[in-house]
């Protein structure tokens, strides 16, 4: 018979410790009115990795409080964000400076979603809001103190589930329909069950409530339950990405997409009316290619970059490009190659960590 102290001495198995998530947390002016001045300027190089946070000597001398929850979610992520009033934008200049080219949909739980510059027909609620943004497509929010739910979806998984999500970007959905608050009632549960959830888990809840929140978008957008909304939405994302392709060939027009598509005119133009008409959004394509090239090949003349792209002259380009990015194409330039802009977009990547970089390695198209 084994006495007691062979007993005591057994190594009993232990039992490892479950899968979870990768999770980070960030927060600043904790200290509230005793917090120190320039929070305001450590939070902007935690977003500054995505947005351009606007800031002034006010605000940096006004106490500021935030703090942000992530998990990282199998291809997609999921944030808790909360923070004092702000002024984010991502311009066209910016996003030909990185790869970052997710969906968004935020759901605000905490205050409301704002004020979307140059959005039509948006409602502004009092209280609550979802917001679906396009990291590809430029935009500016300004907002209150608020706190928001949001789910960053790579643009192939939301394609899989919303075609043509792009023509969503800026548009806000009010939370009052059995719809909308079902979909909001999904976040706000995710967002309690998250630090204990599994991986495969996970991702099942995450695409749950990325299904929920588009088909919201959808009804709003009157495309749930009408095949042929739902056709023309899925034609325009592909009439999209015919001219996105290659916006410099020079037969590129109306009549070479409704040979493409195999469409009638009148039906193009009716699915480019939101865009300001097909060929202003050929214009547009183009000029998103040029400042894309502007500061990938900073060589390169901008008479080149010009004509290649099918402007009649180097003078018509600039003129376009200044009124669609607010500064020539020798600005971008500028702006991109500036070394103290290149320092805060590096110090924003590195304050991500590791894990978000791995994930967005693999997360970007």
């Amino acid at each position: 018979m084994p006495n007691s102290t062979a007993r005591s001495r057994r190594v009993r198995p232990t039992r490892s410790e479950p899968e979870r998530l990768p999770h980070s947390h960030f927060e600043v002016g904790t200290g509230g009115l005793q917090a120190p001045k320039g929070q305001i300027l450590a939070w902007r190089e935690r977003v500054g990795h995505i947005m351009d946070l606007e800031v002034t000597r006010e605000s940096i001398r006004a106490p500021f409080q935030g703090a942000i929850d992530r998990y990282l979610v199998g291809d997609m992520s999921f944030t808790d964000c909360r923070c004092d009033g702000v002024t984010l934008q991502r311009s066209l200049a910016r996003i030909s400076t990185d790869s970052v080219r997710h969906h968004v949909i935020q759901v605000f739980v905490e205050g409301n979603v704002g004020v979307v510059s140059g959005a039509r027909g948006n409602p502004r609620p009092v209280q609550g809001g979802i917001l679906l943004t396009d990291l590809g497509q430029p935009i500016q929010m300004r907002r209150k103190a608020s706190r928001a739910l949001s789910f960053f979806v790579p643009r192939a998984i939301m394609d899989g589930i919303f075609m043509g999500a792009e023509a969503a970007h800026g548009r806000i959905v009010e939370i009052n329909t059995p719809l909308s608050r079902l979909a909001v009632a999904h976040a706000m549960a995710l967002n309690i069950d998250l630090p204990t959830m599994s991986p495969e888990a996970a991702v099942d809840a995450m695409r749950t409530g990325v299904e929920l929140l588009a088909a919201a978008f959808r009804r709003e957008a009157g495309l749930d339950g009408s095949t042929r909304a739902a056709a023309r939405s899925a034609l325009l994302a592909r009439a999209r990405r015919l001219i996105d392709a290659n916006p410099g060939q020079a037969e590129l027009s109306p009549a070479t997409l409704l040979e493409k598509l195999g469409i009638s005119r009148a039906t193009l133009y009716r699915l480019f009316e939101p865009e300001g008409g097909v060929q202003a959004y050929i214009r547009r394509s183009r000029l998103c290619a040029a400042a894309l090239d502007l500061v990938h090949y900073p060589q390169l003349p901008v008479n080149d970059i010009a004509y290649g792209l099918g402007f009649n002259s180097p003078s018509d380009f600039t003129r376009a490009f200044r009124r669609a990015l607010g500064m020539s194409p020798s600005d971008l330039r500028a702006y991109a190659t500036d070394a103290d802009n290149r320092a805060f977009w590096q110090a924003a990547n590195a304050a991500q960590g590791e894990d978000f970089r791995q994930w967005l390695l693999r997360s970007s198209p």
